[in-house]
């Protein structure tokens, strides 16, 4: 119960997530309609300074004081109940990429952006580039203080590569902003290879500093940081096999998060795998975890945030949207990597993609 939280939020994140797998399917409407919301609540106290929030309340609401109801006790008896999410104040530098991210996918499909939402997109270029070198509470939002997480850096990294390509659409001010954009982005990536890769284990590591495997680094390649067929990238997926997988379910982490208690095998960082494992060829690898987790499904095709690995019982948030949007993505670049047709520009990290953006494949 001590993992317990109030999902009654907009994660600026999780909705970036669920909106690029809308895109996918071609729904750029509602991924339009989230961006203008998260420019609108961001700006929503410009007089005290432009700040984005890595959540909010469904009308834009910012103090979510996390508080303990005591007197409750909780389903199935798992105390503590809490109101309110004390991860809201976080300093959380992925929510600046997954934002451009979207806006780039949205660009790609031919989605025209008004001068408001230029102006907000060129913010958070400018805000990635400030922020870059600040350590944070990353994607999972530790409750152990605050690192340098190699996932954080590489969303930041993100942010300045869409911000680079959508230059001329966005309208920056000088080419000296783009070059600034573009120099930053270098100066992340460098950072990354050099501090957040552990040449011993041939992996990519949770934070600076540590050896720690981290389930969100599957997202490197996917990201086009680095092509699939890198070493360091396959490294990477054999240690998340290895070390993180158990009955073909992932495991985020099992560093120390501040938190006392163990947790479940995460639904989406399953789903990561699968990708990582499809987009690098090895296809019967990931129909085999894909195929194991789809089937965890209940009767009506519903699939949690975690699952007990060994009992294959539910934990955590049911339904879960991360998890769902998992299995969209998975199933598109299983097809991807069997060479069907899939309507749309390239998806993200496959080799037509990377040759389109300029990365090389």
């Amino acid at each position: 119960g001590v993992r317990n939280w109030d999902y009654r939020y907009c994660w600026i994140r999780d909705a970036s997530l669920t909106v690029q797998a809308l895109i996918a399917l071609g729904h750029e409407t509602e991924a339009l309609d989230f961006l203008l919301w998260s420019e609108r609540v961001s700006q929503a106290k410009a007089e005290e300074g432009w700040h984005l929030q890595i959540m909010y309340g469904l009308d834009g609401e910012t103090e979510l004081d996390e508080v303990e109801l005591t007197h409750l006790e909780g389903y199935r008896g798992s105390r503590p109940v809490r109101i309110g999410n004390g991860a809201a104040k976080q300093r959380q530098l992925d929510t600046y990429g997954e934002l451009l991210n979207s806006a780039y996918e949205l660009v790609r499909r031919g989605v025209e952006l008004d001068p408001t939402m230029r102006t907000f997109l060129r913010s958070l270029a400018d805000g990635a580039c400030a922020d870059w070198n600040e350590p944070d509470y990353g994607i999972w939002e530790v409750r152990g203080g605050a690192e340098h997480f190699t996932y954080s850096k590489l969303l930041v990294w993100l942010a300045l590569d869409r911000a680079v390509h959508l230059s001329d659409i966005i309208g920056a001010d000088a080419e000296a902003d783009v070059a600034r954009w573009r120099d930053t982005r270098e100066l992340v990536r460098t950072q990354i290879l050099e501090r957040g890769y552990d040449r011993e284990t041939n992996s990519f590591v949770q934070s600076f500093g540590t050896r720690a495997p981290d389930a969100a680094n599957l997202l490197i390649p996917l990201y086009e940081l680095l092509p699939f067929d890198d070493p360091r990238v396959q490294g990477t997926i054999d240690r998340t096999l290895n070390e993180l997988t158990e009955n073909g379910l992932v495991y985020r982490y099992h560093a120390d998060d501040g938190l006392p208690g163990p947790e479940g095998a995460f639904g989406l960082c399953t789903f990561w795998l699968v990708d990582a494992l499809a987009l690098s060829g090895r296809i019967d690898e990931a129909w085999h975890i894909f195929e194991g987790i789809a089937g965890r499904a209940n009767h009506v095709g519903l699939l949690p945030e975690q699952f007990d690995a060994q009992s294959g019982g539910f934990l955590g948030n049911f339904p879960q949207a991360f998890t769902h949007i998992g299995l969209i993505n998975s199933r598109i670049y299983l097809a991807h990597a069997e060479g069907k047709t899939i309507p749309g520009p390239p998806a993200l990290g496959t080799p037509e993609h990377r040759r389109a953006i300029g990365h090389s494949p």
